[in-house]
């Protein structure tokens, strides 16, 4: 099947890539010149596991390629994804500019029937505005589909290649044969590809972030009680777990959640809620209770040095909003040093990979370093803000040495209590006792 990709965000590149691989004759089209020439030379403008063997193998068979001319995109396509930011507006609503942008420009070029199809996130409702602006533009038949993604970054390929679900909101009887035929190789094993109206496909999606990023937030909210009545989270989070109604996944405490995704389709689900006359309760408790977590380590640091951070340099490990990925959007990390900053505090930072990004957006306001020890070389405390397996099974004697005390704080809770107390650190994590708490606050 011919496709087209207008958008090579993260969405979009990797839908391209996944597409190709079954066979599939993609174009991906993007305004950023220098973005298309980089991948055109097969260089790959994000990080993501598993996608540049995908992205290598399909250019050099000649499946995916990379354009900036729109109408070069879809001359030939039969389905044209639409795969565009929508960020939040300062109301929080999403922005459906580029959208709908890019609709008007694809009906004052095509010349027979496409499918349009929003892979962005989008709120209910969009696919009639979409619709609406083809009718403005064009005589020519066009169905609009609904198909959002639910990839998760870090796994993003596997998602794709092999999903939970497909869904897809069309009401097009030939729309639908055709989005069938195209995602059923994805869907051998028997997992659903799930057709409704396109309203119904375009709430899903913010539906589904939205519980996520409350069962997170909820979970954080039980970690916060569990320091205060001495349980221990860890334990707590195993008893809930184990119930099939509420499942393992997603309940781990830490610092708050960030990304692309949860942070603005949560505040947009409640704005569109809003704007339909519907106060949304547990998703604006989320959005608050959300924005306090990312300062608990600031307030725990405050507490330990006696109000005073002004000189004390802290090493951090972890930038990106969460591991296997250089996206730092809305990370926890970046509040966190900026309130540090603000309080005369000193940083400097390891990340695998979104080292680069944060540089470019902070400059010289941290230091930057190469390997994760070198970050602790005569630093006052060790900060862990994103759980790369890296950091997972560390040398302690290492880190006892480079360190002026033996003072961590963990924002992911990566390591046993009783090893810790056998170590003698003073750790401090998220719903868990504080081992070694006898340890007196550096003066």
């Amino acid at each position: 099947m011919k496709i087209a990709i207008v958008g090579t965000g993260y969405v979009g590149l990797v839908t391209g890539t996944c597409l190709s691989e079954t066979g599939n004759d993609v174009t991906c089209v993007d305004i950023n010149k220098q973005k298309v020439m980089m991948m055109q030379q097969g260089q790959l403008p994000i990080y993501e596991p598993g996608l540049e063997a995908l992205f290598q193998r399909n250019i050099i068979h000649e499946r995916l390629r990379f354009t900036d001319n729109l109408a070069e995109a879809i001359e030939h396509a039969e389905v044209i994804f639409l795969a565009l930011p929508t960020p939040p507006g300062g109301d929080g609503s999403a922005d459906l500019s580029y959208v709908l942008g890019a609709a008007k420009d694809i009906a004052n070029l095509i010349t027979d029937y496409k499918v349009i199809v929003t892979k962005s996130t989008v709120p209910v409702g969009t696919a009639d505005k979409v619709r609406a602006v083809f009718k403005q533009h064009t005589d020519i038949e066009i169905a609009v589909v609904s198909n959002p993604e639910f990839l998760r970054e870090g796994v993003a390929v596997e998602d794709f290649m092999k999903p939970d679900r497909v869904v897809v909101g069309t009401t097009d009887e030939r729309a639908r044969k055709l989005m069938a035929e195209l995602y059923a190789p994805y869907v051998r094993q028997g997992n659903p590809i799930i057709f409704m109206d396109e309203r119904s496909s375009e709430l899903t999606k913010y539906a589904a972030n939205s519980f996520l990023a409350a069962k997170i937030t909820f979970m954080n909210e039980i970690a916060n009680l569990c320091e205060l009545v001495g349980a221990n989270v860890d334990m707590v989070r195993l008893g809930v777990g184990s119930d099939d109604r509420i499942g393992k996944r997603f309940l781990f405490p830490g610092i708050g959640y960030g990304g692309s995704c949860f942070p603005k389709d949560v505040q947009a689900l409640a704005k569109s809620a809003e704007d339909n006359d519907y106060h949304f309760r547990i998703l604006n408790a989320v959005m608050e209770t959300n924005a306090i977590q990312k300062k608990i380590m600031v307030e725990k640091l405050k507490k330990y040095y006696n109000d005073d951070l002004k000189g004390r340099k802290f090493a951090i490990w972890g930038l990106a909003f969460k591991p296997e990925t250089d996206d730092i959007r809305e990370a926890p990390a970046l509040e966190i040093i900026g309130e540090l900053l603000n309080e005369g505090a000193q940083i400097v930072a390891f990340d695998p990979e979104a080292a680069n990004n944060v540089k470019y957006l902070l400059g010289d306001k941290i230091e930057y370093v190469d390997d994760h020890y070198d970050a602790l070389a005569g630093a006052d405390a060790l900060l862990i803000l994103t759980e790369w397996s890296i950091f997972r099974n560390p040398d302690f004697a290492l880190i006892q040495k480079s360190l002026k005390a033996k003072v961590i704080f963990d924002g992911r809770n990566l390591y046993d209590l009783d090893k810790m107390t056998e170590l003698g650190f003073y750790y401090n994590s998220i719903g868990r006792k504080t081992i070694n708490d006898s340890v007196p606050s550096v003066a």
